[in-house]
């Protein structure tokens, strides 16, 4: 039941991450703090379409 989804950066909006999640336990979106190469700090990921 799990399923891919890819995370986003909030500053920049490049796609950095890839994850696994379980859609019927946590149906609301994931936002994660990541480290993004291209802003080169850790900013706000949230999960896309």
């Amino acid at each position: 039941m799990r399923e891919i989804i890819t995370l986003e950066c909030t500053v920049c909006k490049n796609r950095n991450y890839t994850t696994t999640k379980n859609k019927k336990k946590h149906p609301d979106k994931l936002e994660l703090s990541k480290y993004c190469k291209f802003c080169k700090k850790h900013t706000p990921h949230k999960e896309i379409k």
